[in-house]
């Protein structure tokens, strides 16, 4: 099974991307600056051959498919943000001054998802790209695509907290030797 590869982008810089806002059912359209750089991207993508191509359903994931050159990828609610229920919209340090030492694979995010929830979808999301005929490419987000990373190893989902993820970025999780493994990550 050392063929299967997944291939995954973060979507492109939002305005609550970029201000460190908790992004998951608002669906906020790309920057300028994350269009232009969601663009860059094509031509490293064109020049795989993917077998399938999976978007998360949310505006900012399926343009940066679209500027990439994928706008016909299929939509799936597994690839959609953890979900942050009453902390959509508010920062880290906003929560902080509540909740100390809060961190979303730490502590419960109220009327949101639980990290148990966020890695059963995403271990959907591993049985389908082991099951596809070749290399497949996911469209996402930062918490929920860590998470994805951390299932695909065989980890906890809340062991997504070790892998940092920018916008607008191409990670490439594969095998060696028989083992899951990260073959690149948070590249630009």
């Amino acid at each position: 099974m050392s063929e299967h590869e997944l291939w995954l982008v973060r979507h492109g810089q939002t305005e609550w991307s970029r201000d460190g806002r908790h992004t998951s059912t608002t669906d906020l359209p790309l920057l300028p600056e994350g269009e232009e750089v969601a663009r860059g991207l094509r031509e490293r993508l064109a020049e795989q051959n993917f077998a399938l191509v999976l978007t998360s359903p949310r505006l900012r994931a399926r343009r940066t498919a679209e500027l990439t050159g994928f706008a016909d990828a299929e939509q799936t609610e597994d690839l959609a943000e953890w979900r942050y229920g009453d902390y959509e919209g508010i920062t880290t340090d906003e929560i902080r001054k509540s909740v100390p030492d809060w961190t979303v694979w730490t502590h419960p995010s109220p009327g949101g998802e639980s990290a148990a929830e966020v890695a059963a979808r995403q271990d959907r999301v591993v049985e389908r790209v082991r099951a596809a005929e070749g290399p497949v490419l996911a469209f996402g987000h930062g918490h929920s695509l860590r998470v994805l990373a951390a299932r695909w190893l065989g980890l906890a989902g809340t062991d997504g907290r070790l892998f940092r993820l920018d916008t607008a970025t191409v990670s490439v999780l594969g095998y060696e030797r028989g083992s899951p493994v990260l073959l690149r990550w948070n590249c630009p």
